[in-house]
């Protein structure tokens, strides 16, 4: 997967007005068309989700949505991968062990999470997650709240954090494979690839890496051709489908029971590791009985 954005001259190249662009330092911009392609772009970071990016991500998507201009949305990761998590960076964590927060205080945040990614699947327009290399954790949560996720066959998508850390403070999952592939996937902290993914119905289809840009776009530009109107009226039907199935309450509970795991044993030990040696070791250590 080439870093930056791919070139979009057989879509009519792109439209964006510099001077109209907030500036963003996180992620990238651009207009193709009808299609707005957002791009996650902490490469060196593996687009971990900072507080600042996850910001401008919500930003960027409200100011799609509410252009005359846009009908489809392309959510996509500069570098190597799409997203590998929540940023979890030693400076980050040593600066909230200084204070460690209140039950109450955790319930607020990971219940924020859900709140906060389901902007992304209330959004009027269609958006559709573009993923390559890795899409676990928090990553997860984003492609999760799409209206369609395309994979590269060689992605991964799995949430690990589950085997240390507690569970996602969203879930997504039983509505997207139901419950037992969810609990598959929940009670191993398992990654699988975009071919897997696609099989058993995770994400829309895969395809291979080399080709991703250009058949996501393409996809979304179809989907564009559709009146904007027509596209609202019919996404918003079958998302309140899924909301008549509780997805609005299911996302309030996986932020509580988040918040409760974060209370486990093996958690508060986790932390303590990361806080001591670093995330990287910390994990390794935690996966190897897995490999």
């Amino acid at each position: 997967m080439v870093s930056g954005p791919a070139s979009a001259a057989p879509y009519g190249g792109a439209e964006t007005d510099p001077a109209a662009t907030p500036s963003y330092q996180t992620i990238t911009t651009e207009r193709i068309g009808l299609v707005q392609r957002i791009t996650l772009n902490r490469p060196e970071k593996r687009n971990a989700l900072s507080p600042q990016l996850q910001d401008e991500l919500i930003h960027a998507v409200r100011e799609a949505e509410t252009s005359n201009e846009v009908r489809a949305i392309v959510l996509r990761g500069a570098g190597p991968s799409f997203c590998a998590g929540y940023d979890l960076s030693p400076g980050r964590a040593a600066a909230e062990a200084q204070r460690p927060m209140t039950t109450e205080e955790d319930v607020a945040l990971c219940i924020s999470f859900g709140e906060r990614w389901g902007r992304l699947w209330h959004c009027r327009i269609p958006v559709i997650a573009q993923v390559h290399g890795f899409c676990i954790a928090g990553g997860t949560d984003i492609a999760l709240h799409c209206d369609m996720i395309v994979a590269a066959h060689d992605a991964q998508l799995g949430f690990p954090p589950v085997r240390s850390l507690g569970g996602p403070p969203t879930h997504m999952w039983v509505y997207h494979v139901g419950p037992q592939w969810a609990k598959r996937l929940l009670l191993t902290g398992d990654t699988i690839s975009g071919e897997k993914a696609a099989a058993m119905g995770l994400v829309l289809e895969s395809v291979p890496a080399d080709e991703l840009d250009e058949h996501v776009l393409a996809l979304a530009t179809r989907v564009a051709n559709i009146g904007h109107d027509l596209l609202v009226h019919n996404k918003r039907i079958v998302n309140l489908g899924v909301e008549l199935m509780g997805r609005g309450t299911m996302q309030m509970l996986a932020g509580i029971h988040d918040a409760l795991a974060h209370q486990a044993p093996e958690a508060v030990e986790f932390s303590r590791r990361i806080q001591e040696h670093g995330v990287r070791q910390a994990v390794a250590e935690r996966d190897a009985k897995f490999t």
